[in-house]
């Protein structure tokens, strides 16, 4: 079987997140054949095209990791009806410079937690139409709006409900058969990030 590298965004730079909770839960129900990978946003400078000739090493490394993943998760809070300025800020970083974008052509998935009873969904949507502009495939389905309680999923990502857990299991399944879908017609291409001159 082949394993495949999934790099994953958390979208809130809290050390307490809910979605880092929610993202550990899902690498403790992921099939065999992902390995999963945190890619670090909170030390990023904001993104500038007085960079483009030559990337700070913070955003070299963001670059370098999104280009090796094979696939990309994102798990993101919802900030005033859309995603943080960090996740943003981070995107944009690994898209650029021009002709250089990092997503293109890589599977991805968006999933989120929030007290809230919608769950991220405008986040979510928001996310979708830039990632949509990036040329990176979207596995639309099964949605993923996760309305978090205090006692849902433990510190070591255990998660407490069953059927919560249930349907965590099937997305992180169904991301990978997308995953296997996607890159057995547009086959793994790494992204070169600019070096200093």
């Amino acid at each position: 079987m082949a394993t495949y590298k999934v790099g994953y965004f958390v979208g809130s730079l809290s050390s307490n997140s809910i979605n880092r909770k929610l993202a550990r839960a899902l690498i403790e129900l992921a099939p065999e054949g992902l390995e999963f990978e945190e890619i670090p946003i909170k030390d990023l400078p904001l993104y500038s095209t007085d960079y483009d000739g030559a990337f700070p090493q913070e955003a070299k490394a963001l670059k370098d990791a999104v280009s090796r993943s094979h696939a990309i998760l994102f798990v993101t809070p919802e900030y005033n009806r859309s995603i943080p300025g960090g996740l943003k800020n981070a995107i944009d970083w690994a898209s650029r410079p021009w002709g250089a974008n990092s997503f293109a052509r890589k599977p991805t998935a968006v999933i989120g937690t929030s007290p809230g009873a919608i769950g991220t969904a405008v986040a979510q949507q928001n996310l979708r139409s830039v990632l949509s502009f990036l040329n990176a495939p979207q596995m639309n389905s099964p949605e993923a709006y996760i309305t978090f309680t205090p006692d849902l999923i433990t510190d070591g990502g255990q998660v407490t409900n069953p059927s919560t857990e249930a349907f965590l299991r099937k997305f992180i399944d169904e991301f990978h058969d997308f995953i296997v879908r996607v890159l057995t017609v547009l086959p793994h291409e790494e992204v070169a990030c600019p070096t200093e001159p």
